[in-house]
């Protein structure tokens, strides 16, 4: 990530799309690092800078972190890997922008340093199999341990195959909890999505299918777009 303006990669998707497993996947094999915003948040906290006080500050009172503290975080971070990861392409930028005004400011912020957006890839998923996936969490009241109704069930239903402890739902994980959480996410960044797509960024790839898979198609659209920089 040089000076001669780095090539970033923003990666989206619902919950349950399963796009930090790709990112992290993914990012290496492109020469990219991959910055995840929730990761930074935590770093960020745990350190006593000005930016780490402020956005703290906004923590303690149970309030949103304002967009421009947000990207002041990641365009930190940025400057830290010019400097680190010098060979890098660019960053593969996972949990922002969320809505159009955070997509708008990332633009302007990026155009300022010189860099430029390679490629936006969004994980698509059927909205029921996100609801399946998402909602058939189980959780052991004893020892914290968690099945999947479908994907990874207890031996016998309702009891923890490590303890023997009973199995619960948390109810942020019901499918009407999760219906809510999707349409939220569908309602704030359908207007990305556009934006990006108006752009000729947006690549789209199919998430209904076998991990391996979804890492290959990710890597079929990636390679000339992050390569070529």
């Amino acid at each position: 990530m040089g000076k001669d303006g780095a090539r970033h990669v923003v990666i989206m998707g619902p919950q349950g799309a399963g796009k930090g497993t790709q990112a992290a996947i993914v990012a290496p094999r492109l020469g990219l690092v991959h910055v995840a915003t929730g990761d930074l948040f935590r770093q960020v906290m745990a350190s006593d800078t000005e930016l780490a006080r402020e956005i703290r500050s906004y923590y303690d009172r149970g309030a949103l972190v304002p967009d421009d503290l947000t990207l002041r975080m990641l365009t930190e971070r940025l400057d830290e890997l010019a400097t680190e990861r010098p060979e890098a392409h660019g960053a593969l930028i996972d949990g922002f922008p969320r809505n159009q005004a955070q997509a708008e400011a990332l633009d302007a912020a990026l155009a300022a340093r010189g860099d430029s957006i390679a490629a936006v890839i969004h994980i698509a998923v059927p909205r029921e199999v996100l609801i399946e996936r998402l909602s058939g969490r189980l959780v052991c009241r004893n020892c914290g341990a968690t099945y999947h109704k479908v994907f990874n069930p207890p031996k016998q239903p309702g009891v923890c195959d490590v303890c023997g402890g009973e199995l619960y739902q948390r109810s942020d994980d019901t499918p009407e909890a999760v219906e809510r959480r999707l349409s939220i996410y569908y309602e704030q960044t359908e207007p990305v999505l556009q934006h990006y797509a108006k752009a000729g960024l947006l690549v789209n790839i199919d998430g209904n299918q076998p991990i391996e898979a979804v890492t290959e198609a990710i890597l079929a659209a990636l390679r000339s777009r992050v390569e070529a920089s």
